[in-house]
């Protein structure tokens, strides 16, 4: 009789075209955010343990219990090169949920970074590696390893809604992450945005310093009447 499918890890996932994430991450997260209608942005309280720090890749997601780390160790042993491991750690930073170990394991099995809505500790050696780890904080308590959790099912991790295989990029703004079937048309549209942007600081610094579309949104707010100019 074949096994029941395994409840707790997902080995079987469609992740995003490694050409598409290296396309991708030519983009700030802030651009990609924008033009992905200001969705898919983590808390803010999730930040790079060293600000040069910068991510790219297929998430493998991770729910854990807090203060528990043990399905993350899953996620080391079945994630591959490129991938991205995100982890909904539930805000908790009462206990750190990885360190300098298995962020070498991580860097050393070519996984891209690592993301976690709770605590990392040994942020001295984190930041010196040069790993990509993303965190709600720092704490030197370390976990348990013995509450069952979930690897590759859908999660909410920090205010996101992340499928197995979505794109994630990180950079010193934060988190975007980006639903993997509208990727191509999200670069298309970031490469546009770019353009403009880089269009208007140049006008900016050429003396055009007021934004074209604000009296018409001014108008449209009601803070200026009919006729009336800024």
């Amino acid at each position: 009789m074949p096994n029941a499918e395994n409840t707790f890890i997902n080995r079987d996932i469609t992740r995003i075209a490694s050409e598409l994430v290296k396309q991708a991450a030519q983009f700030q997260a802030a651009i990609l955010a924008d033009v992905a209608g200001r969705r898919g942005t983590l808390h803010g309280r999730i930040k790079p343990v060293s600000s040069t720090m910068k991510v790219a890749g297929p998430a493998i997601t991770v729910e854990v219990r807090p203060g528990d780390n043990l399905a993350i160790h899953v996620a080391l042993a079945i994630a591959k090169p490129g991938d991205v491991i995100v982890v909904d750690g539930k805000g908790d930073i009462s206990c750190a949920l990885i360190g300098e170990i298995m962020t070498t394991q991580a860097a050393a099995s070519g996984i891209a970074g690592i993301i976690i809505d709770g605590a990392v500790r040994d942020a001295d050696s984190l930041s010196v590696n040069g790993f990509p780890v993303f965190s709600a904080g720092l704490n030197p308590c370390g976990p348990t390893k013995s509450v069952a959790g979930r690897v590759n099912f859908p999660v909410s991790v920090a205010g996101a809604a992340i499928q197995p295989g979505d794109l994630v990029i990180g950079d010193i703004d934060g988190v975007v992450v980006l639903p993997r079937e509208e990727v191509p048309s999200l670069i298309e549209m970031a490469q546009k945005k770019l353009d403009f942007e880089i269009g208007r600081i140049a006008a900016i610094r050429d003396g055009d310093l007021r934004a074209p579309w604000l009296e018409k949104a001014l108008h449209t707010a009601g803070m200026l009447a009919d006729g009336e100019t800024l």
